[in-house]
């Protein structure tokens, strides 16, 4: 060890290591305990204050629970349930509700006789969510009884006091957030709708109202005016029954009843709703204590297993399927299917701490179990659901096995096999995935101003002839049958369905780039159902970019401004009418008169009167200076985009390719339940429904071009 070294361990003592007491833990390192200071984190505030109230609900002590937005983004969360317990703790001499507030790990869910089931952060949630505000208050209702105390970043700005009497039992919350740990406190109302629609569909029976009262309507009549607010109410009797029937609405079903089981077995109450429907993919939602476990976990590994076991069972016993053919795979049985999978189990384990994924081995075992024998015997009371049902699985069975000899073919030796890439394909030469791009453009014309303007090192494009295929109701052996699909498929080098393999993927920037028309919006649109179906996790991956070409090439000599839509286009005129102030020289047509000592001198610039100088004169109306009687800016020229073969190489380079000016929008799919219900409505079969959105939505159009 040199001397160096023992320097540096002689300075490194225990006064180094820091100590972080009460709540201090969470202010440092918040992400450890709501995953994020983002968007995100912020809402999971309200989601912990929430589900102490759920729980209570779901043990039976709560019928209500009501949700407010406030000025100063403030939330108020209160329940009807027993109130948490005010009086002192027997060893640590301080309210229990003082504990719960300002205490990690203390709370009724460590006592496993407080709540057979929970969610929430298992008794921090409240804590954390006072260590994050800036204030805080609790109000207990404990008939006959009001406790309250109030908080300032976490900590108690006196005792829990009495301030009140009650008939009433229940707690309320209110909070605001700490703006030097959130970016960004503002609350999205559509977020905390959303979240608590579904709370509501899990837990039958209980109602949840929330309120948006940050911006009251104001309204006059003849009592004067009065103030009003957004709410909403959730409550359904039917559960997770009502859940399946919410998410298939406008869907086309391929049987009358859905299926619902539930059951307590070993502990754990196992709930399952589903139905299949006319559609190629599958929607499976699996929760454990209300919580949503999107990555999944055992409990819909076990419901994976046992409808695949169930389905072939009923096939074969009733001679759908011949004892030769093979088995109905996962995959086939799926196909079409919305489920809903439930499980209330105590002391759950999760998978990370904000709870993607059901680790509970026992939870598999319940599930399989439930469905086992109530799956099982629905099919054979009703045998019509069955027959239909197994129609449906069958027929993407023998789909999956035609789409497995198609993508053989298109793929036995393609890209990953060294096959050449599609000769439409204007390739870069950089073999670097993460600096190369891949433009994907309509049409030659646009391809060859692409292809010309492009960095032909890091850019790549690739034209598209034509409306490709709508695959959203297209099977994959249809959808290889596609030349443009099989070239895209070929230059991204990824492969497809079961060899998709994101790593071989050839560029890290796919833009699609299409006119800013009605036809390339619709292209644009046809691509995006392409990626979000099959290529989903390319979107996932962040790879997957808009091009935003501009509409509007405004140019006043050798000055030249792009603008992207109509409203840049009326700042960048306003911005020219700025630099054209009085006395100062325009370009435009000239109009020559002949003076009384025979000289010619200019009298007018584009209709504009001028001085003996050249220079515009002044007007009557200072807002149309240096402006023509038509509303045109003198010596202004206004060009509009039809598509991106009318634009010249450089310009196209300058606006649209260049990485230090153009404009690229990144594809995300924030709400995918959102986004595959809009895909259904708009490249689904179904008139009706595309009409109605259109309708809704017609006015919010702010660029139509026909």
């Amino acid at each position: 060890m040199t001397d160096t070294d023992t320097q540096k361990q002689a300075g490194y003592t225990a006064k180094d290591i820091q100590v972080l007491e009460g709540l201090e833990p969470v202010r440092k390192r918040p992400g450890m305990y709501i995953g994020s200071t983002g968007v995100d984190g912020l809402h999971h505030l309200i989601w912990e204050v929430f589900d102490n109230s759920l729980d209570e609900a779901m043990a039976g002590h709560a019928g209500n629970i009501e949700v407010a937005l406030l000025p100063d983004n403030k939330v108020r969360i209160a329940d009807d349930g027993r109130g948490i317990p005010t009086d002192m703790h027997p060893k640590l001499k301080k309210s229990a509700l003082e504990l719960a507030a300002t205490t990690l790990h203390a709370g009724g869910k460590f006592d496993s006789g407080a709540y057979k089931v929970s969610g929430g952060l298992h008794g921090v949630g409240l804590s954390v969510v006072n260590a994050l505000s800036t204030w805080m208050r609790a109000e207990v209702r404990r008939k006959p009884d009001i406790f309250a105390q109030e908080y300032k970043i976490g900590k108690p700005q006196g005792p829990v006091k009495k301030v009140g009497s009650t008939k009433q039992t229940g707690t309320t919350i209110t909070f605001q957030p700490d703006g030097s740990i959130f970016p960004d406190t503002t609350f999205d109302l559509p977020t905390i709708l959303n979240h608590l629609r579904q709370q509501a569909y899990l837990t039958k029976g209980v109602k949840i109202t929330v309120t948006d009262g940050r911006n009251p309507i104001i309204s006059e009549g003849k009592k004067g005016k009065t103030e009003s607010v957004l709410d909403y109410t959730f409550y359904f009797e039917g559960g997770i029954v009502s859940y399946v029937d919410f998410l298939n609405r406008g869907e086309e079903s391929k049987h009358k009843n859905i299926f619902y089981a539930g059951k307590d077995t070993n502990g754990i109450f196992v709930e399952v709703a589903l139905q299949y429907i006319e559609e190629l993919t599958s929607r499976e939602l699996s929760f454990a204590n209300n919580i949503h476990t999107i990555e999944g976990g055992t409990h819909l590994t076990g419901f994976r297993t046992a409808l695949t076991r169930i389905l072939n069972d009923y096939a074969r016993k009733n001679g759908f399927i011949k004892e030769k053919d093979d088995n109905l795979s996962g995959e086939d049985v799926r196909e079409g299917l919305t489920t809903v999978i439930s499980v209330k189990l105590r002391d759950p384990q999760f998978e990370g701490q904000t709870k993607a994924k059901l680790g509970t081995t026992e939870a598999r075992n319940a599930v399989e179990t439930v469905m086992g024998v109530e799956f099982a015997d629905w099919l054979e009371r009703n045998p019509n659901d069955a027959r239909a049902i197994l129609e449906k699985v069958i027929l993407a069975s023998k789909a999956r096995l035609a789409a497995k000899a198609a993508r053989e073919t298109v793929l036995r030796k393609g890209a990953l096999e060294g096959m050449t890439l599609p000769g439409k394909l204007a390739d870069c030469s950089s073999r670097d995935a993460s600096e190369s791009e891949l433009f994907i453009v309509e049409g030659d014309s646009a391809g060859g101003s692409s292809k010309q303007a492009r960095n032909r090192h890091t850019q790549a494009i690739l034209p598209l002839r034509g409306k490709i295929l709508n695959v959203e109701k297209a099977r994959l052996d249809k959808m290889l049958a596609s030349q443009e699909i099989r070239a895209l498929i070929i230059a991204m080098g990824t492969a497809i369905a079961e060899e998709f393999d994101l790593s071989k993927l050839r560029y890290h920037k796919i833009v699609i780039m299409t006119d800013a028309d009605v036809d390339g919006a619709h292209i644009r649109t046809l691509l995006l159902t392409l990626f979000y179906r099959y290529f989903p996790k390319v979107i996932e991956g962040g790879h997957l970019y808009i091009a935003q070409p501009p509409l509007y090439k405004v140019q006043k000599g050798t000055k030249i401004q792009y603008a992207y839509n109509d409203a840049e286009k009326e700042k960048v005129l306003d911005q020219f009418r700025k630099d054209l102030p009085i006395g100062r020289q325009v370009l435009g047509k000239t109009k020559k008169t002949k003076s009384a000592d025979g000289e010619w001198e200019v009298s007018t610039v584009d209709g504009l009167p001028v001085d003996g100088n050249g220079a515009v004169e002044a007007v009557e109306d200072p807002s149309r200076q240096g402006e023509a009687e038509d509303g045109k800016i003198a010596g202004v020229s206004i060009q509009r985009y039809k598509g991106l073969g009318e634009m010249n190489p450089d310009q196209l380079w300058d606006t649209t390719l260049n990485p230090e000016n153009r404009m690229l929008l990144q594809v995300t799919v924030k709400d995918a339940q959102a986004a595959d219900k809009i895909f259904d409505v708009l490249m689904g079969s179904e008139v009706m429904p595309r009409k109605k959105f259109i309708q809704t939505h017609a006015k919010s159009v702010q660029n139509l071009d026909i």
